[in-house]
Protein backbone atom coordinates (compact mmCIF):
# COMPACT_ATOMS: atom_id res chain seq x y z
CA UNK A 1 0.00 0.00 0.00
CA UNK A 2 3.19 2.38 0.91
CA UNK A 3 4.66 1.89 -2.57
CA UNK A 4 1.39 3.00 -4.12
CA UNK A 5 1.17 6.05 -2.30
CA UNK A 6 4.52 6.81 -2.76
CA UNK A 7 4.10 6.44 -6.97
CA UNK A 8 0.88 8.42 -6.86
CA UNK A 9 2.10 11.09 -4.90
CA UNK A 10 5.67 11.33 -7.22
CA UNK A 11 2.94 11.67 -9.97
CA UNK A 12 1.12 14.36 -7.99
CA UNK A 13 3.75 16.15 -7.86
CA UNK A 14 5.27 15.50 -11.31
CA UNK A 15 1.91 16.93 -12.42
CA UNK A 16 1.34 19.69 -10.60
CA UNK A 17 5.00 21.01 -11.31
CA UNK A 18 4.24 21.22 -14.83
CA UNK A 19 1.25 21.91 -15.19
CA UNK A 20 1.88 25.11 -13.41
CA UNK A 21 4.47 26.15 -16.27
CA UNK A 22 1.85 25.64 -18.22
CA UNK A 23 -0.86 27.40 -16.50
CA UNK A 24 1.37 30.70 -16.23
CA UNK A 25 2.92 30.27 -19.74
CA UNK A 26 0.50 32.88 -21.36
CA UNK A 27 0.47 34.80 -17.88
CA UNK A 28 4.00 36.72 -18.44
CA UNK A 29 6.08 37.56 -21.05
CA UNK A 30 9.86 36.45 -20.78
CA UNK A 31 12.40 39.14 -21.83
CA UNK A 32 14.17 39.03 -24.92
CA UNK A 33 18.00 38.35 -24.08
CA UNK A 34 16.29 35.48 -21.35
CA UNK A 35 14.44 34.27 -24.73
CA UNK A 36 17.40 34.49 -26.75
CA UNK A 37 19.87 32.60 -24.47
CA UNK A 38 17.57 29.96 -23.92
CA UNK A 39 18.01 29.04 -27.93
CA UNK A 40 21.38 28.01 -26.72
CA UNK A 41 20.01 25.11 -24.17
CA UNK A 42 19.22 22.27 -26.72
CA UNK A 43 22.80 22.62 -28.13
CA UNK A 44 24.70 22.58 -24.97
CA UNK A 45 22.83 19.81 -23.80
CA UNK A 46 23.22 17.53 -26.40
CA UNK A 47 27.12 18.55 -26.65
CA UNK A 48 27.30 17.54 -23.30
CA UNK A 49 25.95 14.33 -23.44
CA UNK A 50 27.44 13.59 -26.92
CA UNK A 51 30.88 14.52 -26.61
CA UNK A 52 31.55 12.02 -24.05
CA UNK A 53 29.87 8.89 -25.09
CA UNK A 54 31.79 9.69 -28.48
CA UNK A 55 34.93 10.39 -26.82
CA UNK A 56 35.56 8.15 -23.50
CA UNK A 57 32.93 5.10 -24.74
CA UNK A 58 32.55 3.57 -21.47
CA UNK A 59 33.71 6.54 -19.53
CA UNK A 60 37.22 4.07 -19.60
CA UNK A 61 39.34 7.48 -20.78
CA UNK A 62 39.95 8.93 -24.22
CA UNK A 63 39.52 6.39 -26.80
CA UNK A 64 41.16 8.58 -30.17
CA UNK A 65 41.90 6.95 -33.14
CA UNK A 66 41.06 5.41 -35.92
CA UNK A 67 39.65 2.11 -34.65
CA UNK A 68 37.18 4.30 -32.71
CA UNK A 69 33.38 3.58 -34.20
CA UNK A 70 32.10 6.40 -32.30
CA UNK A 71 34.20 9.01 -33.86
CA UNK A 72 33.93 7.27 -37.48
CA UNK A 73 30.20 7.60 -36.74
CA UNK A 74 30.12 11.47 -35.24
CA UNK A 75 32.35 12.40 -38.03
CA UNK A 76 29.94 11.09 -40.65
CA UNK A 77 26.60 12.45 -38.85
CA UNK A 78 28.53 15.79 -38.32
CA UNK A 79 29.49 16.42 -42.22
CA UNK A 80 26.03 14.89 -43.05
CA UNK A 81 24.27 17.54 -40.87
CA UNK A 82 26.27 20.44 -42.74
CA UNK A 83 26.01 19.23 -45.82
CA UNK A 84 22.20 18.76 -45.78
CA UNK A 85 21.20 19.65 -42.36
CA UNK A 86 18.20 16.42 -42.70
CA UNK A 87 18.05 15.18 -38.83
CA UNK A 88 17.13 11.97 -40.60
CA UNK A 89 19.70 11.55 -42.67
CA UNK A 90 22.24 12.33 -39.71
CA UNK A 91 21.21 9.50 -37.96
CA UNK A 92 21.27 7.03 -39.98
CA UNK A 93 24.47 7.96 -41.31
CA UNK A 94 25.87 8.37 -38.43
CA UNK A 95 24.43 5.08 -37.16
CA UNK A 96 25.14 3.66 -40.83
CA UNK A 97 28.82 3.95 -40.02
CA UNK A 98 29.23 3.56 -36.21
CA UNK A 99 28.02 -0.23 -37.26
CA UNK A 100 29.97 -0.61 -40.46
CA UNK A 101 32.86 0.72 -38.72
CA UNK A 102 32.60 -2.50 -36.58
CA UNK A 103 32.35 -5.13 -38.77
CA UNK A 104 35.51 -7.60 -39.05
CA UNK A 105 35.39 -6.60 -43.32
CA UNK A 106 36.04 -3.19 -41.81
CA UNK A 107 38.29 -3.65 -39.55
CA UNK A 108 40.33 -5.83 -41.52
CA UNK A 109 40.63 -3.02 -44.23
CA UNK A 110 41.82 -0.36 -41.66
CA UNK A 111 44.08 -3.31 -40.87
CA UNK A 112 42.87 -3.36 -36.83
Amino acid sequence: MNDFLLIGGMAAITFLIRYAMFAAAGRFQIPALVSRTLRFVPPAVLSAIIVPAVLMPGGKGLELGLGSPQIAGALVALLVGRLWGNILAVVISGMGVFWLWQTPFVRGLLGL
